[in-house]
């Protein structure tokens, strides 16, 4: 008999989370409320943010914060190519236009040689991505948005728990945006937040996350609440519910055990794959940092391998081990090429390691057994 799939990913959850999901369902108040407001503490003192946003999914999240910038007609937002979707179809939704900046190959992040060549006067944004957990080179991105007084805002969807020079992001710079979906590094099934330090920014997301109205349903109504509401903008509904925050509580106590089992489980990869001629392995930058390690993203050397990326993925489906693929170059899908003129060629970097790179299964609670059955299966496939 065949063993069972492996998935490329699977939430870890406690019993005390299941349990407090469990009281929340009992306590009769399970959209926003008490619960989130607990959450919404724990996060900000977590990454040390004067304002943090429990928010629906980071897509929401990079909407509103986005939204919240008031773009106008012809407004540029720098980001990477390497990136799921929704990094761009947020700026487009936004009012804005990308403008894309190759990766660094070593590290897949934005390479920070290109991006001054990319900056115009009508760059208002910079967003770049911390691919798989790797924090993207902070320091000259920031120092050339603020010569230029362009705006950050950092996707951060693989980023909780990343450190830049010993600085947990979200504890520096201008805002960032965290998602919390369940093949994240922590889930509340659905959602993300938003952390910031700027006030008026936080204010105008406040009310963009949920309808435009002054008052949530924890200020409405519990019992010091009053019924009471103005919309002072046209809003959202992109609020976290007290079922998410529920899990998400116990999921931020357990999360720095989570990103220490990942990395063990990384260096096990790291090792055994050191000499095989058919990955090239992730490799880190030399500023000081320590990687999240959402993802393992080797890329498939397809002459060594004989066989492709997604001829890969496919024989390890056949042995029941999933797989993941983040990502292909978003410039290269339809509606970027058609909308915005992007083709082959554009972005060599990126393309080159969307065509090959593959996500190896990594979740923490992931037994060395399971991590010995990928590397066995990978050797018969690419042995045989």
């Amino acid at each position: 008999m065949s063993e069972e799939f492996l998935p490329f990913s699977r939430p870890s959850i406690s019993r005390a989370a299941i349990d407090e999901v469990v009281a929340c369902l009992e306590s009769g108040w399970i959209t926003t409320g008490p619960r989130v407001a607990q959450f919404t503490e724990n996060l900000k003192e977590y990454l040390g943010a004067p304002h943090v946003l429990p928010i629906a999914s980071a897509t929401a999240g990079l909407h509103i914060a986005l939204l919240a910038l008031n773009f106008q007609p012809g407004d540029e937002v720098i980001t990477t190519p390497l990136t799921f979707a929704a990094t761009l179809n947020m700026i487009v939704l936004a009012g804005a236009k990308p403008v894309l900046v190759d990766i660094d190959p070593a590290t897949l992040n934005m390479d920070m040689n290109r991006l001054q060549d990319a900056v115009t006067d009508k760059t208002r944004l910079i967003m770049p991505v911390h691919f798989a957990g790797l924090p993207v080179d902070l320091d000259p991105l920031y120092q050339l948005a603020e010569q230029r007084g362009i705006r950050v805002i950092e996707d951060a969807a693989h980023a909780i728990g990343t450190e830049y020079k010993g600085k947990r992001i979200g504890s520096f710079g201008d805002t960032q945006v965290f998602s919390f979906h369940p093949n994240k590094n922590m889930t509340t099934g659905e959602g993300g937040c938003i952390a910031t330090r700027d006030d008026e920014l936080a204010r105008k997301m406040g009310l963009l996350r949920f309808h435009g109205m002054d008052r949530e349903a924890w200020n409405r109504f519990g019992k010091s609440g009053s019924q009471d509401y103005q919309i002072v903008l046209p809003g959202f509904k992109y609020n976290m519910m007290d079922i998410q925050a529920a899990l998400g509580l116990h999921q931020l106590r357990d999360l720095e055990g989570f990103i220490e089992r990942r990395t063990e489980l990384v260096n096990r990869y790291q090792e055994v794959l050191a000499d095989w001629p058919q990955f090239t392995l992730p490799s880190e930058p030399g500023f000081s940092h320590r990687h999240a390690w959402h993802l393992y993203t080797p890329l498939v050397n397809e002459m060594e391998a004989k066989m492709n990326r997604d001829e890969f993925m496919a024989r390890m489906k056949e042995k029941n081990v999933g797989t993941g693929l983040h990502y292909r170059a978003a410039h290269l899908y339809p509606y970027y090429r058609e909308e915005f003129g992007f083709a082959p060629g554009d972005f060599p970097h990126a393309e080159d390691a969307g065509e090959r790179i593959v996500s190896l299964p990594l979740f923490p609670s992931m037994t060395d057994a399971e991590h010995d059955r990928v590397i066995d299966v990978m050797y018969s496939i690419f042995n045989s």
